[in-house]
């Protein structure tokens, strides 16, 4: 039978044990003198040997700057420590969501890179031409890859709209979304355009994916209504899911859960996969004795439809 239990009052520290811990935290943590720091009073924890003390820090007039740590104090009275407390019970490469994108790779490796991406970015448009296809191809079928849309409005105008658009595509079949995205990751400045008129750049982007679904066979009239509507749902809820993430920069990549944020060079990329793949039992390929950094893609000719060359 489940019981109420009165819950004990902490034990008040004495002010020589207080002012020692205060005046630790303050050169510690670099605290501004301005700030007020009240310290709690002993508590049970989780740890042998170890109580629990509350540290408060507060600016005084601002109610919004205040903030409470936790401290741990040994029974003796002689050594604060502070501990933190991660949730380590789900598998890493299951904490970044990717069922139901378009993938590219191996769908049975063991490996998976997830890549916050936008469209209309020159860093996510390097990371891009680093990933394919020279790291596919050194890989051969031990990961893949996926890509989570996160289009920064205020600084890359387009690329809501294009991510739409990529995922009208990709409601039908993956290989076009690919192509699209090959394409618009190569060519965003013909997309921006000399005059930057957004509604142009918006225009030539529902061309080209009316375009790429013709050459992939896709039903028309179910693209061209998708294109037409512009539902941003789907969007939002991937950019949701970014901030419920703390991502706010693109490109950031996941390699089975382990995060790198800014554009990779292949060797730092590489090293994180083999770590990953190591990880899961399999043994990376051997690194080529010469390599060269992965070259951008080179663009076809003005006004190209986006699909042909990977």
């Amino acid at each position: 039978m489940a019981v109420c239990r009165a819950q004990s009052s902490p034990a008040p520290l004495d002010s020589l044990t207080a002012r020692k811990i205060e005046v630790l935290a303050r050169t510690k943590l670099n605290v501004p003198t301005e700030y007020q720091i009240s310290i709690g009073g002993r508590e049970s924890s989780t740890m042998p040997g170890y109580d629990t003390v509350k540290v408060t820090f507060s600016l005084p007039g601002h109610p919004d700057h205040t903030q409470s740590l936790n401290f741990l104090l040994s029974k003796d009275g002689n050594t604060l420590a502070r501990l933190s407390e991660w949730d380590i019970s789900k598998n890493p490469a299951e904490m970044v969501p990717y069922a139901g994108r378009p993938l590219r790779g191996n769908p049975d490796a063991k490996v998976v890179l997830v890549n916050y991406d936008d469209l209309e970015c020159p860093y996510c448009a390097r990371l891009h031409a680093e990933l394919f296809p020279e790291t596919l191809d050194h890989y051969k079928g031990l990961i893949k890859i996926v890509y989570r849309d996160l289009p920064l409005e205020e600084i890359h105008p387009w690329a809501l709209h294009a991510a739409i658009d990529a995922n009208c595509l990709a409601a039908q079949n993956d290989k076009p979304y690919w192509t699209y995205v090959d394409y618009l990751h190569t060519h965003g400045e013909d997309i921006t355009g000399p005059d930057r008129n957004l509604d142009k750049s918006k225009a030539l982007l529902d061309k080209l994916a009316i375009e790429e679904g013709a050459t992939a066979h896709l039903d028309p009239v179910k693209l061209s209504a998708c294109v037409k509507a512009q539902d941003e749902t789907a969007i939002r809820a991937e950019i949701k899911q970014a901030e419920g993430l703390g991502i706010e920069q693109t490109p950031t990549l996941f390699v089975n859960g382990e995060e790198m944020q800014g554009a990779l060079d292949t060797s730092t990329l590489w090293t994180i996969i083999d770590r990953a793949l190591v990880s899961e039992g399999v043994t990376p390929p051997p690194v080529p004795k010469t390599t060269t950094p992965a070259a951008s893609p080179s663009a076809p000719a003005a006004g190209a439809k986006p699909g042909g060359t990977r």
